[in-house]
Order: structure tokens, then C-alpha cells, then sequence
């Protein structure tokens, strides 16, 4: 769980029926403490001198000083302190936790909309605990890309860890691959990225660097809920050179295009009517790895219709959705790029893959965009 000192969270919202829930959640979680609430951002800011939370959690609708004033405010006097934003499931609430991801915030929560208080409760602490104890793990910098001295490497076929052990020891675990079973592949023509906790700031860094005239399509899942995919690929088209847009039921994935799973659906690609382009398919079926959208869905559909032909990146996330992709697309003789360790938010999606030799090559998030260039020239 945490270390032996507690976490300390300060609880942030303008509503009372907030403030109670989420103190209790914190009450209720080991190794993590309440360091006090706050009824709005201003009162919040003064409070952080005197209690010195580790993060706040933080309505993102308040008066006075709304979440995201608090933030930067954060940014400024206080960078080492975390925040985890609660959000409402609207397109200005969307929006304004896309500007609050690329200010820093670790994650985001939804406030539950027709619930119980009981049921609101649980839902909001299934959403929170697994989000405090990966900010205690982890190392927040306040800007990645300051970092000195990373390079680009190879990595080894397999490095054994306690989790790639885990992983190999359940039934359905992903296959140890040999080198014998693995195809040989030429020039990408697309690119498929796996992305959560962390993402969107990852995804604003990242993508720029990409050129206008990469010449393949881009499909990403990025684990987030309805509404906020198309917020964040919205504000990823102003930035990048590439056209950045939420995926539809049906298109044609076409060239120098970016398309964004949509939150609540899973998406993959299939073969359209002449046998030749590949079109988007958007369905109800069910959670993978409780992600839907779900990297490994997505990735086994390019691993079927680009054998040899794709780019796959594995990027900073909770949990380890993507592995087992990863492993049909190795089979298949996709190139396998991995975010490294220092320069992820949570080492989680790419750390099974790279532990079990999946992995072509282990980049930093201000490399990733050179390393997939390469791979597709």
C-alpha cells in the first residue's frame, strides 16, 4: 500500500455533501489522511501553508477561485503538491479538466449523477483509492520535459520482474513470446497508442513533435469516460500538426490523421467493403481490463489487418491494459515502443510489456515522437 507516512489530502469543494464523502472515503482508506477541507479555492491556497497536504482534491466548478485557478496557483507556489480534479460529466466540465490535466493534475474523478449518496460514495472511493496510492508511488516533476539526460535505448527480449512473474504465473496470463514465433516486419503504415493516467498531458507534449506529413494514421485509446475524448481531442488538434479528432462509427482511417476512441464504446478496425481500406468500428461490447475504451481490444484488430506493418506505443498509465495486445501485435511483427520509467506519471501499461520482452525499444516521452518517425521512414 503507502509508505509508512501517511498521505495527506486536502479535500477541496464548494458543497458540503462533497466535502463529507470524500473526507469519510479518506478516513476509510489505509496509509492516507485528512489534512483538512476547504469550502473554496481561496480558502484552499491559504490553508496548503499551514496543513502541507501531499494533494488536494479539487472541485473544478467553485466561485470565488474555480479548481483550475487553484491549480495554477499550485503550479506556482506549491509545484510538489498533487491534485486529483472532481469533475461533472459535462462539456464545460470536460473541458475545463482537459485544461486542468495540462496544468498538472494527476487525474480526474466524475461526481456520480443519479445515485444514492451510499452508492454516490462507493463509486467515487472505487474511483479515488486506486488514484491515491498510484500518486504515492509515484514521482510528479513539474515539467517532464525539463528532465536532463534521457536517451533512447534498447531494451533487452526479457527482464524479469516480481510482476512479469505475477503476470506469467495466471492462466490467461500473456504468452512468453520466443523468437522463433515472431514475424518480420517492414515500414509502419499505422501507429496505435495505449495511454491512461497522465495521457492527455503526455498526449500535448508528444503529438506536436509528430510532422504534418507522417504519411500513416494514428489510432489511440485513451482510457477516459463519454464526453471527455472529444474534449481532448479538440484541444489536441489546435496543437498539433496532424489532424486530431474523435473517432466515428464507420470512416475511413485516412493518412496523417489522429482518431481518439471514444469514451464508452470500444473501438477497433475492420476491413471496409473492397477488401483494401480499413474502417473504424465502434461497439457496445464489454469492459477489458474494466477500460472501455480498451487498448487491448484496439490493438488486436491492428495486429490482425497490419501483420508486420505497425507502430504500437504503450504509454503512462494505471493498471496494465495493452499487454496482452501487445503481445498479438509482437507476434505479428509490429515495432514496440515503450514510455520509460522517469518520464511517466504511473509506470503501470508499459511496465508488464517491457518486464516480458515486448519491447523494442524504451523511450522517454520527449523521444517517443523521433522513435516513431523512424518506424514509419
Amino acid at each position: 500500500m503507502f509508505s509508512k507516512k501517511n498521505l495527506r489530502v486536502l479535500v477541496v469543494d464548494d458543497t458540503i455533501v462533497y466535502r463529507k464523502a470524500v473526507s469519510d472515503i479518506i478516513d476509510e482508506i489505509p496509509g492516507v489522511e485528512l489534512a483538512g477541507v476547504a469550502h473554496n479555492g481561496k480558502i484552499a491556497i491559504a490553508k496548503i501553508e499551514t496543513l502541507k497536504p501531499d494533494i488536494l482534491t479539487l472541485d473544478i466548478e467553485m466561485p470565488v477561485m474555480n479548481g483550475i485557478e487553484v491549480l495554477a496557483e499550485i503550479q506556482q507556489r506549491f509545484p510538489g503538491i498533487g491534485a486529483i480534479m472532481l469533475s461533472t460529466l459535462t462539456s464545460d466540465g470536460s473541458e475545463m479538466t482537459m485544461r486542468a490535466l495540462e496544468l498538472g493534475a494527476f487525474d480526474f474523478i466524475l461526481k456520480p449523477q443519479t445515485k444514492s449518496t451510499a452508492e454516490g460514495k462507493q463509486e467515487i472511493k472505487r474511483q479515488l483509492q486506486p488514484m491515491l496510492e498510484a500518486f504515492a508511488r509515484s514521482k510528479i516533476a513539474p515539467s517532464l520535459l525539463s528532465r536532463k539526460g534521457f536517451t533512447a535505448k534498447s531494451q533487452p527480449l526479457v527482464r524479469t520482474t516480481s510482476l512479469a512473474r505475477g503476470l506469467a504465473d495466471k492462466k490467461d496470463a500473456p504468452p512468453r513470446l520466443s523468437p522463433a514465433s515472431l514475424m518480420k516486419r517492414g515500414k509502419s503504415e499505422i501507429v496505435t497508442i495505449g495511454i491512461s493516467t497522465g495521457g492527455p498531458n503526455a498526449l500535448s507534449q508528444m503529438l506536436p513533435r509528430l510532422p504534418g506529413d507522417l504519411g500513416v494514421p494514428v489510432v489511440i485509446v485513451q482510457h477516459m469516460p463519454p464526453v471527455f475524448t472529444k474534449s481532448l481531442a479538440a484541444s489536441l488538434d489546435k496543437k498539433c500538426a496532424l489532424k486530431v479528432k474523435e473517432a466515428q462509427e464507420g470512416e475511413p482511417i485516412q493518412p496523417n490523421v489522429v482518431y481518439i476512441a471514444p469514451g464508452g464504446k470500444q473501438m477497433k478496425l475492420v476491413a471496409g467493403a473492397d477488401g483494401k481500406n480499413r474502417l473504424i468500428k465502434l461497439t457496445n461490447d464489454p469492459p477489458e481490463n474494466s477500460c472501455k475504451p480498451s487498448a487491448d481490444y484496439l490493438f488486436r484488430s491492428v495486429a490482425d489487418y497490419y501483420v508486420g506493418r505497425a507502430t504500437a506505443v504503450i504509454m503512462t498509465g494505471m493498471g496494465s491494459d495493452g499487454t496482452r495486445g501487445l503481445a498479438s501485435l509482437k507476434e505479428k511483427g509490429a515495432h514496440i515502443i515503450a514510455q520509460d520509467e522517469a518520464s511517466c506519471v504511473v509506470y503501470g501499461m508499459p511496465k508488464a510489456p517491457t518486464d516480458l520482452g515486448y519491447v523494442h525499444v524504451v523511450a522517454p516521452l520527449n523521444k517517443i515522437a523521433d522513435e516513431i518517425v523512424k518506424s514509419v521512414r
